[in-house]
């Protein structure tokens, strides 16, 4: 069968979606391209919208991953507002919920990302519970945060991890008063480790951020729909005119639960387990993004990576491999974070009880710096703050698995290009 005869269609308008339809495009293939999206924006990138876009730096239209001329100029078949609630495998079918259309596929990407936790406490049901996850999130926590700041008000935060803290360095600049409750000992436990969390909560700290660790949010207490408090689990109440949760998101796998494919336990993030073609165990169907649970040859387990550049370089990965190109999907990790005049990028995995030790090359105090998490001597992750253009030697580092100059690495003198193969 030729290209021109072939549908492939592509489940969910983030950026994986849309970077894949690109790349199936710049590859060369000449069928139907069908790219739905639930959401009735064009497919954006969500960075912005803790960061620059929320901070009012970035303008709206900046957001978007292509302009929205680009779908017809590339023959891009764009189903805006429509949310596919079957897969039927055998017939090859996907089936929009809104009016039931049945589209055939002969090959399918889902990349449906990640939806946000919601709190299972009281209160949720008031008018100033926020989430972050969408364009219109953004939006309205945009206007929130502005009306906090200009009336001296309190924005109650529900965790610490890189979401809870990229609002809680917009809101201090936009004036807001700022508690942020975390049941971890640091910020971004399960990420960094106590040591380099330690420092997010220094930074934030002096900012005006008030923490309160060891403890869950219980409930939101409201008055005519209103929120007035929230409580802990410690039986503290922090003044609150609004709550950001922001305590992790969730894959978004019900349909390929529903359809039979093959998802990965909770311990390891859960999401649709893939092969490193990206291949779901149905050889007609693919995942990327958020979604994907991959086995990381690197580091020896399954990953669900929720990150930008997971999404960024999975949806052309996965688009190559429904093509039939030879595709190994072993990317390392990396994401990046700006908060205040501090901005960082890490790259590997290390989550607490993985290492052994962290070395720190660089000033860690003056948060200039890049700090190493190794085990056995051989380097899993790097977060290189406040200091650029290091990106390739950390993950050539990461990718030897080599035993490293321990003293060399901790040295800004020696060239990190010269300890990396």
């Amino acid at each position: 069968m030729v290209d021109a005869d072939q549908t492939f269609v592509i489940v969910g308008g983030g950026l994986a979606g849309a970077k894949a339809a690109e790349t199936l495009r710049a590859e060369g293939f000449t069928g139907r391209v069908i790219l739905i999206c639930d959401e009735r924006d064009h497919p954006y990138e969500r960075p912005p919208l803790s960061k620059g876009f929320l901070l009012g730096k970035e303008e709206r239209d900046s957001v978007f991953v292509h302009e929205p001329a680009w779908y017809a100029r590339n023959d891009i078949e764009l189903h805006l507002g429509q949310t596919v609630d079957a897969l039927d495998r055998h017939a090859r079918t996907v089936r929009l919920g809104d009016d039931g259309t049945l589209i055939h596929y002969d090959k399918l990407l889902l990349a449906t990302g990640a939806e946000p936790r919601r709190l299972d406490i009281p209160g949720t049901d008031l008018a100033g519970v926020h989430h972050l996850r969408r364009l219109a999130h953004a939006e309205r926590l945009k206007g929130v945060l502005a009306s906090l700041g200009r009336d001296n008000g309190h924005l109650v935060i529900a965790g610490a991890g890189w979401i809870g803290l990229e609002v809680a360095a917009a809101a201090r600049e936009y004036g807001a008063e700022v508690t942020v409750v975390e049941p971890e000992p640091t910020p971004l436990y399960g990420v960094l480790g106590p040591e380099l969390g330690n420092l997010f909560a220094e930074l934030h700290r002096e900012h005006g951020v008030r923490f309160h660790f060891g403890a869950r949010l219980t409930e939101i207490v409201g008055q005519d729909g209103l929120v007035l408090a929230a409580r802990t689990d410690d039986g503290e109440e922090h003044p609150a005119h609004d709550v950001l949760a922001a305590i992790g998101a969730a894959p978004r796998t019900a349909l390929a639960e529903a359809a039979g494919l093959e998802i990965g336990d909770r311990a390891h993030g859960g999401g649709v387990v893939v092969d490193e073609r990206l291949c779901t165990s149905d050889p007609d169907i693919h995942a990327a993004g958020d979604i994907a649970s991959f086995r990381h040859p690197l580091f020896g387990t399954r990953l669900r990576v929720e990150h930008w550049a997971n999404a960024l370089n999975g949806g052309p990965a996965a688009a190559r491999a429904m093509l039939g190109r030879e595709v190994t999907f072993d990317r390392v990790p990396y994401f990046f974070s700006d908060q205040y005049d501090m901005g960082m990028e890490y790259s590997g995995w290390a989550p607490p009880g993985s290492y052994d030790e962290v070395v720190i090359r660089g000033d860690a105090g003056k948060r200039t710096f890049v700090a190493f998490w190794l085990t056995e001597g051989r380097v899993l992750a790097g977060m290189n703050v406040n200091v650029w253009d290091v990106t390739d030697p950390i993950q050539r580092l990461i990718r030897a698995r080599t035993v490293v100059d321990q003293e060399a690495l901790a040295d800004p003198g020696v060239p990190l290009e010269s300890l990396a193969p």
